[in-house]
C-alpha cells in the first residue's frame, strides 16, 4: 500500500520542519510550502491526501486557501487541518466555516492531537464506521423538542427489549450536556475529561470497565460537558476515537447531539446506523426540520437510516402527524402523545417514564418504538 502524502503550508520554517519530522516518523510522505500561493500550487499539482495549514500567512489567508481548495474538483475532498498559534474563537470559527475539518492550536499537546486527528481522518471509512455496536444518533433542528429525554428513555427501553445487550449513551450536546440531569448522574467523568486522557488509556476495555452504569435506566453513560467553560476545553479531534472505542465495547451506542450540528458531529451522523430526528408540532420547528433534513440528505445521509419522532412536548396545539409529514416530505415513524406534566415529573425524579407510569399509553409507545428502532438499525447495518 502506498504511503499517504501530507502537505504542510506554514510560513514559519522552524515550525514547518518540526511538524514534517514528526510526520515522517509516522511514515507519511511530506511536502512543504512556505506561502499560501505555493501551497495551492503544490495541492493542485501533487495531489496530497491531507493538507495542514497555518492560517496566519502573509500572502493568502488560510480561510481563502480552504475555500479555493474546496471549490476545486481536484482538492474538494482532501481533508484540511488548521494548525495555528491563534487561539481566538473568531479565527477558529472562520476557519471551520471556510472548510477546515479540524482546528488545532500550537501547544505542547499539538503533535499528539495532530497525529490522532490525521489517523482519524485517514481512517474515516465506511467499513470501519460500520464495525462494532450499532450507533443511533438523536438530533433536532430546534431546542425544546425533548431530544435528550427521548434519547434516555428509548435507550432504557432498548436495554429492556434486549436484556442481553450492553447499551451506552454518549451526550454530545454543547455547550452543556443534557442527559446527566435527567438520569441523576453527578460524577466527575464526562466527555471533556475523557478526551483529555491519552488515547492509549481510553480503550474499549476502559469504557467497558469504567463507564458508570445508570441503575434503573439500564445503560452506561458518558456524560456531556458540565458547563460552557468546560466545553471550550473539549478536544474535538478525539471524538471519533472515543466513539470507536465505545462501539467496540457496547452493542448499542446512542449519541445525543440535540441541535448541536457541527463539523464535529456531522461525520457521526453521516455514518450512523440510525438517525433519530425529533420534531415538535409547531410550524417554525417543522420548517427548520425540513431545512435540516435537506442539508443532511445533501451530505449523503440515506433516507432509509432516518427515524422520525413527532413529540408533542409543548402541548396539544400544532400540526397533526399528517400535516407534518406533508410539510416535511418524510414519514413520521412514531408520534408521541402529549404527556402533560408527567414527563417533567419523571425527569425530575430521575426515573424512566415507563417505570414511573407503566400503565400510561406512552409507555407502550416507548416500548414499541425502541423495538422498531433496534430492528431498523440492524437492517440498515446489514444493508
Amino acid at each position: 500500500m502506498s504511503r499517504k502524502k501530507v502537505l504542510i503550508v506554514d510560513a514559519d520554517v522552524a515550525s514547518r520542519n518540526f511538524i514534517a519530522r514528526k510526520l515522517l516518523e509516522q511514515k507519511y510522505d511530506v511536502m512543504q510550502a512556505g506561502s499560501g500561493k505555493e501551497g495551492l500550487i503544490f495541492a493542485w499539482r501533487d495531489h496530497p491526501d491531507l493538507i495542514i495549514v497555518d492560517p496566519v500567512l502573509a500572502d493568502v489567508a488560510g480561510e481563502e486557501i480552504a475555500a479555493r481548495l474546496k471549490q476545486d474538483p481536484r482538492t474538494q475532498d482532501v481533508p484540511l487541518i488548521a494548525l495555528s498559534g491563534d487561539q481566538t474563537h473568531g479565527r477558529i470559527k472562520s476557519c471551520l466555516d471556510a472548510g477546515f475539518n479540524e482546528y488545532i492550536t500550537k501547544s505542547g499537546q499539538a503533535v499528539a492531537t495532530l497525529n490522532d486527528t490525521i489517523s482519524r481522518l485517514f481512517g474515516l471509512t465506511v467499513d470501519e464506521m460500520k464495525q462494532g455496536g450499532l450507533s443511533i444518533i438523536f438530533i433536532s433542528a430546534k431546542g425544546g423538542t425533548g431530544t435528550s429525554s427521548m434519547c434516555a428513555n428509548l435507550a432504557m427501553n432498548i436495554a429492556h427489549y434486549q436484556p442481553e445487550a450492553n447499551v451506552a449513551v454518549l451526550d454530545l450536546v454543547l455547550p452543556i450536556g443534557s442527559i446527566a440531569p435527567i438520569v441523576g448522574y453527578e460524577g466527575g467523568q464526562n466527555i471533556v475529561t475523557i478526551t483529555d486522557m491519552p488515547p492509549a488509556k481510553t480503550t474499549p476495555d476502559f469504557f467497558h470497565r469504567e463507564l458508570p452504569q445508570m441503575g434503573v435506566w439500564q445503560f452506561n453513560l458518558l456524560a456531556g460537558s458540565p458547563d460552557p467553560e468546560s466545553s471550550n476545553q473539549l478536544k474535538v479531534g478525539r471524538i471519533w476515537d472515543v466513539v470507536t472505542a465505545l462501539k467496540a465495547s457496547y452493542d448499542y451506542v446512542l449519541i445525543d447531539i440535540g441541535r448541536s450540528l457541527s463539523k464535529i458531529t456531522l461525520p457521526l451522523i453521516q455514518h450512523a446506523d440510525l438517525v433519530t430526528l425529533i420534531v415538535s408540532t409547531d410550524v417554525s420547528t417543522i420548517s427548520l426540520t425540513k431545512t435540516l433534513w435537506d442539508y443532511l440528505k445533501g451530505k449523503g445521509v440515506p433516507p432509509n437510516s432516518l427515524f422520525t419522532i413527532l413529540n408533542r412536548a409543548v402541548g396539544l396545539e400544532g400540526l397533526s402527524k399528517t400535516d407534518a409529514e406533508n410539510q416535511l416530505g418524510i414519514k413520521i415513524n412514531m408520534s408521541m402523545p402529549y404527556l402533560g406534566t408527567n414527563f417533567a415529573f419523571a425527569n425530575s425524579h430521575h426515573q424512566p417514564f415507563s417505570l414511573k407510569f407503566p400503565k400510561d399509553t406512552a409507555s407502550i409507545i416507548f416500548q414499541d418504538t425502541a423495538k422498531e428502532m433496534a430492528i431498523l438499525a440492524q437492517k440498515v447495518r446489514l444493508g
